[in-house]
């Protein structure tokens, strides 16, 4: 992690200086864990100086851990209390098969969906990884989340720029399948449905081992009775699968949905406005739709991915492969740094810095006006934090704007009291304004905010530096040689091709 010394930004556990090297060389660790499935991915990343920055320039996969039925703690009050000591057992077998110290990570990220994300789970993972807690980046996804990230780790978001095509991709997992639509390399849209290939489970022998509410909402719609340690009837159960892919498919191609499917959502439905020109799938179900696996895993998954796959066939869009499937997540962090300008910055009070692995919203703001709308801007904002599942006001933002046109007092005041309404949540329990631009009006922003809208909350308004989504940054303390604050810029990294983090034996 950085650190500032002497004015020189600093990385890791051998305090080489990021300002003088043109090439740095990163381990770096993604970690998945969520209600069905856990897996690691061990990753070198090179990264090279661009300017004032690093790209990543170079990734290779050099472990991939076994994907593990995430362990659950038997006959736990709730039924969904994770294991952590067997999760931790698991996780500490992967470092030594990959044959790195954990203290030799440099970056990493730790994605956590679906039940892990509850306060005990949560709180007992990071237990897991406290030694590298200064070095990871942690992502507490939702269902908004979860369907982006998939978006980009199959592949599909590149596929929307590469082919100038409308984009459907499918993550298809244990408890839910999200979608996203892409256009132009942006997800659009997204929505989820209780919807899983382990919404029942079965023994060896066949016998139901577990059942989720959506399970028994969709046996009681076929007349199916299921029991833990009994075995279900057979043709009922062919049918249950075939009206769960009735409803998903419903979800992906209708502007309006009946009543059963509505019900299963979990986010507002897509407004499929026009088709897809192609659909790609990701998750623990589209390793059966590509045929990459064919060994059950005592739940519905192969016969979910031929249902669903026999009506998106009859629909019409190009079923196209994903670079990843089961393993559409990120494969680690990468880290650059950028010393901004001390002219154009305002910090109040200097006591906030350092702040650290601080999560980057994008909105997509109105700013081309004369005239700015403080509602629009607010919206955007709003719809910004939706869209990561940053919308809870439980964990301070860093937002990224590009400004435009002239920064007279109206401007200045419409965008200062747009932002503030859009981050209500957050600023309301004390939280900081994190502000980052990339033009020079950010001490101009910062002191309006504080004088003007009068916010009591500590203000941090830097510019000079470019941001996107899924970028966390680390600001540090003032330097006092230059009134400048280091930043170090964390992006999740994504596998970049088809060849990366595959293997010729895959795992559920």
């Amino acid at each position: 992690m950085s650190e500032e010394a002497g004015g020189r930004i600093f990385f890791s556990n051998v305090r080489r200086s990021l300002e003088e090297e043109d090439e740095i060389r990163l381990a770096s660790v993604g970690v998945d864990i969520g209600s069905s499935t856990s897996h690691l991915v061990f990753s070198r990343l090179v990264l090279e100086r661009l300017d004032n920055r690093y790209v990543v320039s170079e990734r290779k996969v050099i472990h991939e851990s076994e994907v593990l039925l995430t362990p659950f703690i038997e006959n736990a009050a709730d039924d969904m209390t994770i294991d952590a000591a067997a999760l931790g057992v698991f996780i500490d077998r992967q470092y030594a098969l990959a044959h790195i110290d954990p203290k030799a990570i440099d970056t990493g990220a730790l994605i956590l969906t679906g039940v892990a994300v509850r306060r005990s789970n949560a709180r007992a993972i990071g237990d897991l990884f406290a030694a590298q807690a200064g070095k990871f980046v942690s992502v507490s996804a939702g269902d908004a989340l979860e369907a982006t990230l998939a978006a980009f780790g199959s592949g599909g978001a590149a596929r929307s720029i590469r082919e100038s095509a409308r984009v459907m991709n499918v993550d298809i997992g244990g408890g839910t399948s999200k979608i996203a639509v892409c256009e132009a390399g942006d997800v659009l849209e997204t929505t989820a449905a209780d919807i899983g290939a382990r919404i029942v489970s079965f023994d060896s022998e066949g016998r139901v081992a577990r059942i989720e509410e959506a399970g028994r909402r969709f046996a009681a719609e076929v007349g199916l009775f299921l029991e833990i340690g009994a075995k279900p009837d057979a043709t009922l159960l062919d049918a249950m699968v075939e009206r769960m892919a009735d409803r998903l498919f419903e979800v992906m191609s209708r502007p309006v949905l009946r009543a059963q499917s509505n019900a299963l959502l979990r986010l507002d439905p897509l407004r499929n406005e026009r088709k897809p020109e192609a659909i790609s799938f990701s998750g623990g179900v589209s390793e059966y739709i590509y045929g990459r696996e064919r060994e059950a895993f005592g739940d519905l998954g192969p016969a979910l991915a031929r249902a669903i796959l026999e009506r998106v066939k009859a629909w019409g869009p190009r079923v196209v492969a994903s670079d990843e499937g089961i393993r559409a997540t990120v494969i680690g962090a990468s880290q650059y740094t950028i010393q901004v300008s001390g002219s154009t910055i305002f910090v109040a009070p200097q006591s906030v810095l350092p702040l650290r692995n601080v999560p980057v919203v994008t909105p997509n703001l109105p700013l081309d006006d004369e005239t700015l709308a403080v509602e629009r801007i607010s919206e955007s904002v709003g719809a910004a934090l939706r869209r990561l599942d940053l919308d809870d006001g439980e964990r301070p933002v860093a937002l990224c704007y590009r400004w435009k046109g002239s920064a007279t007092f109206g401007r200045l005041d419409a965008f200062c009291r747009g932002i503030v309404s859009g981050l209500a949540n957050e600023l309301g329990r004390g939280l900081p304004l994190i502000l980052v631009g990339d033009g020079d009006v950010g001490g101009l922003i910062g002191i309006h905010c504080r004088e003007e809208t009068r916010l009591s909350n500590p203000i941090v308004s830097i510019d000079g530096i470019v941001l996107k989504e899924f970028d966390f940054i680390d600001i540090g303390a003032l330097l006092e040689t230059s009134g400048a604050v280091p930043v170090v810029i964390k992006s999740l990294v994504f596998p970049g091709s088809a060849a990366v983090g595959r293997r010729t034996e895959t795992h559920r």
